[in-house]
């Protein structure tokens, strides 16, 4: 004869007793595992993306007059074909387009080799509490410590005593006649147009360029070549930083490339490119 299975009252009560312990524990764990360290019991909300996912077709982002303006000798090109694939440019090598896009041109005339670089880089941060914006305030600040720009000149200023007018507290007066000091150590960039303020063409941060940027300007070291000249302007809108790289080598030796004309047409090209973006 088969037994009937029996359970006694207190060994189910014990059973449930045990059965709700489990499930209690469980759903505090839970909630343990998924409240914030900070307490709160709600996730922090994530960091911002920016303002771009795309980017931009580089060799198609300059267009013709630009190219006429920065790279002369184009225009000298007389075989339609070659003309063509001067204005077309050479993409340089990338492997994800949305991160990072550029685009280069050379351009050989009877007076002088020009050559043009822009560079798109889209910065994407990868941390949950960094946005991509202050992410690329970062790379930004770390390409223009690069640049190892000039301190900007100082401007003298003078307060007004009981005896009279002075130099501001701190300052020492000059005597007349003396030599005043160079407010940067690096050389004045030359330029070939009168009457401009060498001070004014100085590598140097921009104010009215995307949300933060700057100019640079160097002349090779090179004594048995004509010295060529590098015009850089790098400005970042948002998470998207842009650099232009503009160089010009005469053909003559000690012809010096003009560093106004070079910084002026670098820097349209930059404010175009800045509008393009919307930024």
């Amino acid at each position: 004869m088969l037994r009937k299975a029996y359970v006694s009252g207190a060994a189910a009560c014990l059973a449930a007793l045990l059965l709700a312990g489990c499930t209690e524990g469980s759903s505090k764990g839970g909630e343990t595992d998924n409240a914030n360290h900070d307490g709160s019991g709600t996730a922090a909300p994530a960091a911002q993306p920016g303002r771009y996912r795309t980017l931009p077709e580089a060799c198609g982002a300059v267009g013709h007059g630009t190219l006429d303006s920065l790279l002369p000798g184009v225009r000298q090109i007389t075989d339609v074909d070659q003309r063509e694939k001067a204005y077309e440019g050479e993409a340089t090598l990338t492997y994800d387009t949305d991160r990072k896009v550029g685009c280069r041109w050379k351009v050989d005339a009877t007076d002088a080799t020009d050559r043009l670089h822009v560079d798109f880089e889209r910065v994407v941060s990868y941390d949950n509490s960094v946005s991509d914006d202050s992410q690329a305030e970062s790379v930004f600040a770390t390409k223009r410590a690069a640049a190892d720009l000039p301190e900007p000149p100082a401007t003298a200023t003078t307060t007004t005593t009981a005896a009279g007018s002075g130099p501001a507290s701190g300052g020492t007066p000059s005597s007349p006649g003396a030599p005043t000091p160079s407010s940067s150590s690096s050389p004045p960039a030359s330029s070939s147009a009168s009457g401009t303020d060498t001070t004014d063409l100085q590598p140097r941060l921009l104010d009215d360029l995307g949300d933060e940027a700057f100019l640079d300007d160097a002349l090779s070291s090179s004594g048995s070549t004509a010295k060529q000249r590098t015009v850089t302007v790098a400005f970042r809108t948002s998470n998207v930083i842009v650099t232009i790289q503009y160089e010009e080598q005469p053909a003559a030796v000690g012809v010096l490339p003009d560093s106004k004309e070079m910084q002026d047409k670098a820097r349209k090209l930059a404010a175009r490119l800045a509008d393009s973006l919307g930024g």
